[in-house]
């Protein structure tokens, strides 16, 4: 074992099967990996992980999401590697140590995160959440007018994985898609017409579908606002997937309360869980899931999560660059 190697030590929390361990013990060459993962939580909507203590000393890398204080207590730690794409609470100052590298899971839950989106979408457009609320007081009653997504227009705010992923789903009933991110000259599958974040409210009054896919930033903190949402059609139809407070949820409460836009999905809120006493509860034209969208439950998932971060300990035992590099603060 060459010296570099000897001084570097991987703690896996993935859930792995013995043939993606074996996979990993070869991506690692002769670096030192330990396997702490449980794979019994493979199909299950929450993996858990943790570096035991005696190895919190040595560990120079961690696959897993591991809490952000525990990061602190493994001072040799140079990598963090996590299986969501969402990496909020460890790029916050004095989580990681200045130098250190942390990459995160993006590629992974498209196709889950945008399927999401879209049943609940058609779901509002034909009603169905009304109907499946009068379900138990058997209530045989015609909910009112359904819509079909054929010649409306999707606007995609973030248009990442998850959001390039939505459009193309919309695209193929029928749909028009405006993208929008930070540079309008790239482009992203699935859009039609792509713009900046300083044209939102001058597209907001076309978009009869509007989905949030962006990050938690101080830049996207209450996007859809008050005032935003009065420039919304009033069949229009909201759907967050990203982070909750992308969306002023007193705002969004009023607008369903007082039937300005024909409905919200929710699969993320602000704050989380959802406080009992929130409107939204109780809004039957708002439908809630509880940050299920991306649940690691889905195989395709799975395999996702697996490959980016088993192509990074690849690259982190030959000393090159890794893939889904992010920022952390100072």
């Amino acid at each position: 074992m060459g010296i570099w190697n000897d001084r570097k030590l991987i703690v896996n929390c993935l859930p792995l099967t013995e043939s993606e361990r074996a996979q990993f013990i070869r991506a690692a060459k002769d670096m030192p990996q330990e396997f702490v993962g449980d794979s019994t939580q493979r199909g299950s909507m929450s993996w858990t992980a943790a570096v035991p203590e005696e190895l919190k000393a040595k560990a120079t890398a961690v696959i897993g999401n591991i809490a952000p204080e525990e990061c602190a207590q493994c001072p040799k730690l140079e990598w963090l590697q996590t299986w969501s794409a969402g990496v909020d609470k460890y790029q916050r100052p004095g989580i990681l140590q200045p130098g250190s590298m942390l990459t995160n899971a993006t590629g992974a839950y498209g196709q889950s995160v945008s399927e999401h989106m879209f049943a609940m979408m058609w779901a509002i457009m034909k009603n169905l959440h009304i109907y499946a609320a009068s379900n138990p007081n058997a209530m045989w009653q015609d909910a009112g007018r359904a819509i079909s997504p054929n010649g409306k227009t999707a606007l995609v705010i973030g248009t990442g994985d998850i959001g390039s992923h939505f459009a193309r789903l919309c695209k193929n009933v029928g749909m028009t898609t405006i993208g929008i991110r930070r540079n309008p000259a790239v482009e992203a599958p699935g859009v039609d017409h792509m713009v900046g974040f300083d044209s939102l409210d001058d597209v907001l009054q076309y978009a009869d579908v509007i989905a949030m896919c962006v990050p938690s930033t101080p830049a996207t903190r209450h996007l859809l606002d008050t005032k935003r949402i009065s420039k919304l059609k009033n069949d229009a139809i909201i759907i967050n997937a990203g982070r909750g407070n992308a969306i002023e949820s007193q705002a969004l409460a009023d607008a369903l309360a007082e039937g300005r836009i024909r409905g919200a999905a929710l699969d993320v809120t602000e704050p989380e869980p959802l406080p009992a006493d929130s409107p939204l509860w109780c809004e039957p034209k708002c439908l809630i899931t509880p940050h299920v969208a991306g649940g690691n439950h889905l195989e395709i998932t799975e395999r996702s999560i697996i490959s980016i971060a088993l192509g990074n300990v690849r690259c982190y035992a030959n000393g090159q660059s890794l893939d889904n590099r992010m920022p952390i603060k100072s």
